[in-house]
């Protein structure tokens, strides 16, 4: 079945939970594929050129990943890891969103300084909105009507009305915001800058900046405290923040905005993805070339797994 076919499809085809974990590498042009309860690698697809960001469609059918150097976006099927179909973007596509019907792709390039919007079914590029220098970050709102994007040179994150196209407003962070998540009941923007050494807080009921959280540990240099990955738990009580070349993912209380734990993990710590009941999660660390595996309760990594050469982004099918 191929993508379009995929995006007709009922809700009533949507796959069981593999327990599957999906790490991108950069350097290998692979995913990696580990069994979620062993952690032991059961996979290696070979993608394309430099894969980095990662999806599953809303059935969970199937895995959308997006590679740079190709400027391509793959699709592959998750019950028996084949890629299934290539969709062109452009090159120098790093992080994306999918709508929430599934049929549109939302993708920063920073060469254009633009968001671009792909037509899956018709599989072509549709729209783009202009933005800053050197967009990163794109994350959709649940009911597809918002799209935030972050300007690393700027300093900015941009809000798009996606039924205008039009930037409404643009909000000032700290210096080079990077990624986004926002909390389970919407009213929280939480945005990593990695210059700043920071998270800044977005109320999005009226898109104005609430807080930076502030990122000093103790015996850390300033230079090394550069926050990329954030990931937010289900029950809107914790997020994680990868410290990157800090080596740590600091695990902060979203009421209170205290940092609760620094967790140790591997070198340049930046993808993150936590498991649906909170308990685990997965860190990839780009520049010790694999995995840390964390017990969220103890608050400490159990395992460390290979996972190719420059590990990026990492999704769980659970």
């Amino acid at each position: 079945m191929t993508l379009t076919m995929a995006l007709a499809a009922s809700p009533a085809a949507s796959a069981k939970q593999t327990g599957q974990v999906f790490i991108s590498s950069e350097k290998d042009d692979v995913i990696t594929v580990l069994d979620g309860k062993t952690q032991q690698q059961i996979a290696s697809i070979a993608v394309c050129k430099r894969p980095r960001d990662m999806r599953l469609t809303r059935d969970r059918l199937r895995l959308i990943a997006v590679c740079g150097d190709d400027g391509l976006a793959i699709v592959v099927d998750v019950a028996s890891r084949t890629v299934i179909d290539k969709i062109k973007l452009q090159e120098g596509v790093e992080i994306f969103d999918l709508s929430p019907d599934g049929k549109k792709l939302y993708f920063s390039n920073e060469d254009e300084a633009a968001i671009v919007v792909v037509d899956l079914v018709a599989k072509k590029i549709i729209n783009q909105f202009k933005v800053g220098e050197e967009p990163e970050g794109v994350l959709l709102t649940p009911d597809g009507k918002t799209l935030y994007a972050t300007s690393e040179v700027a300093g900015l994150v941009h809000v798009i009305d996606l039924a205008s196209g039009k930037i409404v407003k643009n909000i000032e962070v700290a210096k080079r915001p990077r990624r986004l998540a926002l909390t389970p009941d919407g009213k929280e923007l939480w945005v990593t800058c990695e210059v700043g050494a920071s998270v800044a807080v977005i109320r999005t009921a009226d898109n104005t900046l609430l807080d930076n959280i502030q990122f000093q540990p103790k015996g850390f240099r300033v230079d090394d405290i550069s926050p990329v990955g954030i990931t937010v738990s289900s029950d809107g009580k914790s997020a994680f923040v990868g410290l990157g070349r800090a080596n740590h993912v600091a695990q902060v209380d979203i009421a209170s905005r205290k940092v609760r734990n620094l967790i140790l993990v591997g070198k340049r710590a930046w993808g993150l993805a936590l498991s649906r009941d909170n308990a685990t999660l997965y860190v990839a660390n780009g520049l010790s070339d694999d995995v840390s595996v964390v017990d969220v309760a103890s608050g400490r990594a159990v395992k460390t797994v290979r996972a190719g050469r420059v590990p990026h982004s990492v999704v769980i099918d659970d």
